[in-house]
């Protein structure tokens, strides 16, 4: 045995070994074994294997550090995986599938408002539309608030019409208070062609002091949290779609639901949105009040053709004011500051008796909007009269009013 364990290079333990195997199983016995231990102290027990899996086939569109947050919450009491060791599991149970990578786009740094509290900014939009079981069209208007992500609003609508979302929007006003400003794209109804791009629900929104934003064209990024929300709503509830309208908004409803209180978010620490947000402290009021303006400013109220008085003339402002009373601000002895309540939203040169959009904000950070001649106003940098003088650019600093509306 010595001479033979010597000729393998193996003990003679070994050796021996192998011959108790050959005794005892024949050929069999000869066959390489696993030197995976018996037993593994760190397994992960198979109810709690059990429960994992059975949460994610609840929900699909979790993935592990979600999972893992939930169970601890509803049972913290008990010991859970890790989510490196959750997200094994899923694979090796077929319930996770790997994304196509993207290139994905760099972000833009945007003069909107910062998204810090609650209500700060409430962010809306229209996920694209689909068709339920029956051939029939839905188009779901959403609200969330920018900073909890709390989803406001999840309404499948008839018409995407100024009608249909003012009725939306007043209802969650009445609910949750009033926001410092309402994002949107530049779609209809949040937005138009006209001055400032104003569009009817702006001007109601504007009547309540909440600022309009809106994101550059063909740059949903900018509203990116609001797009994202709307990617989990269409995996949870459009694929597959429900048979009929009714069942369709009965999805949109446990969505919501689910969403605000049940759904741990990354961003806001693995908590569900309901945790983190709280109602505005400013209410909608009992009536819709009309823009009001200080002794300095010159009123006037815009006819039914977009059209303003003024030193013997009408001067076209736009048909989406008719109606609607404005403020003239002087800036110097050409140029005057148009206002819709406490919101500069044109220029008015009384030389030409021309308006225009304002230009963008600053972006340097000084508070002070630019004067450009980029195309997006037709403020001259440099205007000369007929006379050969120079005219110099007026100052659009309007003391303590809001930000320009710009036609973005």
């Amino acid at each position: 045995m010595a001479e033979l364990c010597r000729h393998d290079g193996i003990s003679r333990r070994t050796g021996y070994r192998i011959v108790g195997r050959w005794q005892q199983q024949g050929a069999a016995g000869l066959e390489d074994r696993s030197r995976a231990p018996h037993a593994h102290p760190n397994q992960t027990p198979a109810e709690a294997e059990a429960e994992v899996l059975a949460l994610r086939r609840a929900h699909m569109s979790w993935g592990a550090r979600k999972l893992r947050c939930w169970l601890e919450d509803h049972h913290p009491n008990r010991s859970w995986p890790a989510p490196s060791t959750i997200g094994a599991l899923l694979g090796r149970a077929g319930l996770a599938h790997a994304r196509r990578l993207r290139r994905r786009t760099p972000p833009w740094t945007q003069p909107f408002a910062a998204a810090l509290e609650a209500n700060a900014v409430w962010c809306a939009d229209f996920k694209g539309w689909f068709r339920t079981r029956d051939g029939e069209r839905i188009d779901p208007f959403t609200m969330t608030d920018a900073a909890s992500r709390y989803l406001l609003r999840c309404q499948a609508v008839e018409k995407t019409d100024t009608a249909a979302v003012r009725a939306i929007a007043e209802a969650a006003f009445r609910e949750y208070g009033l926001p410092q400003a309402i994002r949107t794209d530049n779609g209809p109804p949040f937005a138009s062609r006209g001055i400032a791009g104003l569009s009817r629900l702006s001007l109601y929104w504007m009547k309540l002091g909440i600022l309009p934003e809106r994101i550059r064209p063909a740059h949903p990024e900018e509203n990116g949290r609001h797009e994202r929300m709307h990617r989990t709503l269409a995996e949870e509830t459009a694929r597959p779609a429900e048979a009929n309208r009714r069942r369709q908004q009965e999805a949109f409803d446990r969505f919501r639901q689910e969403f605000n209180e049940e759904r741990p978010h990354e961003a806001l620490g693995q908590k569900p949105p309901a945790t983190v947000y709280a109602a505005s402290p400013r209410p909608y009021p009992a009536r819709l009040r009309e823009p009001e303006y200080d002794s300095g400013l010159a009123v006037r109220c815009v006819f039914p053709h977009g059209q303003f008085f003024c030193k013997g003339h009408y001067v076209f402002l736009g048909k989406v004011l008719a109606g609607e009373r404005i403020g003239l601000e002087p800036i110097d002895e050409r140029y005057w500051c148009v206002c819709f309540g406490d919101f500069p939203i044109a220029w008015f040169d009384s030389a030409d008796l021309t308006t225009g959009n304002l230009p963008a904000s600053d972006r340097n950070g000084d508070g002070n909007p630019e004067i450009s001649n980029d195309g997006d106003s037709r403020i001259p940098t440099a205007a000369t009269t007929t006379a050969g003088e120079s005219v110099q650019p007026p100052n659009l600093n309007t003391g303590e009013k809001v930000l320009p509306i710009s036609p973005v």
